[in-house]
């Protein structure tokens, strides 16, 4: 059912534009090629088999929390603007 000036079925279609968005943001963010053998971030060597198990890996577990961590912080603020974060 439609509401206001929408036809039936855009929200869900602007929730699947939305997913399949952050779905190809990952993939281009997947490291590619030879992964290394030392942490790019603190040199420590990289454990034989995380370079096994990840393809192009760069970092070591612990430099790679970190980043993720950094990451989550950033993605936390709501840049699109939705009505929620407007009204607060």
């Amino acid at each position: 059912m439609a509401g206001g000036w929408s036809r039936d079925g855009a929200v869900q279609e602007q929730i699947d534009a939305s997913v399949d968005e952050a779905v190809s943001r990952a993939r281009h963010q997947l490291p590619s090629g030879d992964s290394l053998t030392h942490c790019e971030e603190c040199h420590v060597p990289i454990p034989e088999a995380r370079r096994l198990a990840i393809k192009g890996v760069q970092l070591c577990v612990s430099c790679q929390e970190l980043l993720d961590e950094q990451v989550q912080q950033a993605a936390s603020i709501n840049r699109r603007g939705s009505k929620d974060s407007q009204l607060r």
